[in-house]
């Protein structure tokens, strides 16, 4: 059955990827980002989650699941990071979230069963240095997850994916060259960073009806790293 999703921040890497897994499928899928994408059979319109009211967006009265992709990587040792750097990772990563899912909320309430998903970070599990600021604001991202999935049960399932680092223009300056990438790849119990598909597919699946009885979960799809010591 075709359905409706709205993914913000879908112009590369993980949204973009999961915008095509999505349309493959047959679904409907709206794209609100920073940047437009040319991509046949996706709707694209421009939205700044810090900026614009998910509220005006034209969308169809019954919206069958959102992702909310925008992330920061704003990795600097703690005395360097001052207070605009917090909250300007918190504005993107949690309140841009907020403000999303109030203005849609009607319409995933509306499709009878609905389903969210955030995105965090491996960092709020496993603690690591020069994380202080994008671990602070994921990880108010997982307690928002739980507490949204607990209000809204059974309409609205509510879950939160948790990568290691992956391959995506996001990670580009980390990833710049083939020895950071085997060497940051190492670090991993699987042997490689993850791919923009490993996780999407996460997402695919969260949003879909095959996951109908996961909800307040932060589901760690990370090539191992939160869990594993080899």
């Amino acid at each position: 059955m075709k359905k409706n999703y709205l993914i913000i921040g879908g112009s590369t890497g993980i949204g973009l990827a999961l915008a095509r897994q999505l349309h493959t499928q047959g679904h409907h899928v709206m794209v609100a980002a920073r940047r437009l994408i040319d991509e046949p059979g996706i709707s694209s319109v421009h939205f700044d989650a810090t900026l614009d009211d998910a509220a005006l967006l034209d969308l169809p009265e019954k919206l069958d699941g959102l992702a909310y992709c925008p992330g920061s990587i704003n990795l600097k040792p703690f005395h360097r990071l001052t207070d605009q750097d917090f909250t300007d990772d918190f504005q993107l990563n949690v309140m841009g979230a907020v403000r999303v899912v109030r203005s849609v909320l009607p319409k995933l309430k509306n499709a009878g069963q609905a389903s969210v998903v955030f995105f965090s970070t491996v960092a709020v599990k496993q603690g690591m240095p020069f994380h202080a600021s994008v671990a602070a604001s994921k990880g108010a991202l997982e307690g928002l997850t739980k507490s949204l999935a607990a209000e809204w049960a059974p309409v609205i399932r509510v879950n939160c994916i948790a990568p290691s680092l992956t391959d995506t223009p996001l990670a580009a300056r980390i990833l710049s060259s083939e020895e950071k990438r085997k060497t940051s790849g190492e670090r991993h119990p699987l042997k490689r960073v993850g791919e923009a598909d490993d996780i999407a597919s996460m997402a695919t699946f969260l949003l879909s009806s095959e996951a109908s009885w996961v909800s307040g979960q932060i589901l760690h799809v990370d090539g191992g790293m939160s869990s594993l010591r080899v």
